[in-house]
Order: structure tokens, then C-alpha cells, then sequence
């Protein structure tokens, strides 16, 4: 980096920079290579498979998958109006959730015992695409799904009775692995939501954020 900084080069590619480095030297790198970046004002093509430092370096992100574009746009366009099924899960850690699910007059049913309430926004648009009375992907971030009583109260029919399969408290957040009975899901929410495997609890889920997926095509239906 120095070298090409020294040359003045009009562009710099930078392939897999911080690969070979642990994660605590990896994070003061990239906050680094983020400074030079706002100095010098370089055009900068970034290669990398971590989608964390795509997130946080990037301007544009261009996603690709077996040597073609998926998507190209700002992370905050990339991570909340995915392009299709690929992009949604390659961008997000835990990746977004995916239900198979059939849609029927505003509601989607697993047929494992989720059925919820899609809101009527969602539901227009399934319903103006011609997808009532068919199968569909359905997204949602594990941000999205929720424990907190006012939201389970709120949102009665966007709530599930699940099971904690394992749980991984991080401090602030607890990462929950769930499942209703084939069905498995993780949640990221408060750490005073925080259960033991084996607990049952209720989990909403905030469909307004809900992304929905062509079953075939993967093509998303909602954005």
C-alpha cells in the first residue's frame, strides 16, 4: 500500500488485504485502510469475501456470485432492498432467515406451524404480482424478530410458540437458535431476552421488514 500511495497510482486494487490477519488486527486495519481512503480520495477496488468489510469500506458494493453481478449499490441499498435470495443472505451476519412458506389471502403458512399475518402493504404487493394461493420465499433478518411483551402484544398474529435450540449471549444481544417443529430460525435481540436451550418462548416477527422471493427465480417480489 505504501508503494502505490508513493506512486500517486490513479486506482488501487486491493485483493483480500486483511485475510492473513486475526480478527482484533483486522479491525484497527480496517479502520485504517478507511482513513486513507477518506485522505487521499483514491478510487478503490476492494476484493474481499467478508461481507463486514464490505459493509464498512464500501461506497458501492457490487455483489457477485459464480462470475456474475447480482447487485450493485450502496451497503445500506444492498442490505435492505436485496436484489434477490443471494444477495439477502451473503449480506447480514447471522444471515437473513428463510421460510418456504405458501401466501393466501394475507397470510403465508409453512404448513410446520408458522402461520402469521402479512401486512397489508406486503400483501398488495404479493397479491397485485399475481402470488395469492402460491408458494414464495420468505425473508426476514434476525433483527427482526422480537421479545419484547409490547411487540408480542402489538403484533399477536406475527407471533410464533418456539423452542431455544441454543442460545449465545454477546453482551448487549443474545443470539437465539429456534425452531417450531421442523422450522429453525435465529433471532438477535436484547440480552434480557436471554433463554437456555429447551425454554419455550413466543417470538414476533416485524413483517414490515419482511423480504419475499420468487420460489424459482429467487427474484425479490417486495422491494
Amino acid at each position: 500500500m505504501g508503494r502505490a500511495i508513493v506512486r500517486d497510482a490513479p486506482i488501487f486494487l486491493m485483493d483480500e488485504p486483511l485475510s492473513n490477519l486475526d480478527a482484533k488486527l483486522r479491525v484497527s486495519m480496517r479502520a485504517e485502510i478507511a482513513k486513507l481512503h477518506q485522505n487521499l480520495k483514491t478510487t478503490t477496488i476492494y476484493v474481499t469475501h467478508d461481507q463486514t468489510e464490505a459493509m464498512t469500506l464500501a461506497d458501492r458494493i457490487v455483489v457477485m456470485n459464480a462470475g456474475r453481478i447480482q447487485q450493485i449499490g450502496s451497503p445500506k441499498e444492498v442490505y435492505n432492498k436485496p436484489a434477490n435470495q443471494f444477495v439477502a443472505g451473503f449480506i447480514g451476519s447471522p444471515q437473513m432467515n428463510f421460510f418456504n412458506v405458501n401466501y393466501k389471502d394475507g397470510y403465508i403458512d409453512d404448513g410446520k406451524g408458522i402461520k402469521l399475518k402479512v401486512p397489508e402493504g406486503r400483501a398488495k404487493i404479493l397479491e397485485s404480482k399475481g402470488y395469492n394461493g402460491k408458494d414464495v420465499v420468505m425473508g426476514l433478518r434476525p433483527e427482526d424478530i422480537h421479545m419484547e411483551q409490547a411487540f408480542l402484544e402489538t403484533w399477536p398474529e406475527a407471533t410464533v410458540n418456539a423452542e431455544v435450540v441454543v442460545s449465545e449471549l454477546l453482551g448487549a444481544t443474545s443470539q437465539l437458535y429456534m425452531k417450531v417443529d421442523g422450522t429453525e430460525f435465529v433471532g438477535v435481540v436484547n440480552a434480557r431476552d436471554f433463554h437456555k436451550p429447551g425454554d419455550k418462548v413466543q417470538a414476533g416477527f416485524n413483517l414490515n421488514n419482511a423480504h419475499f422471493f420468487d420460489k424459482d427465480t429467487q427474484v425479490t417480489l417486495t422491494n
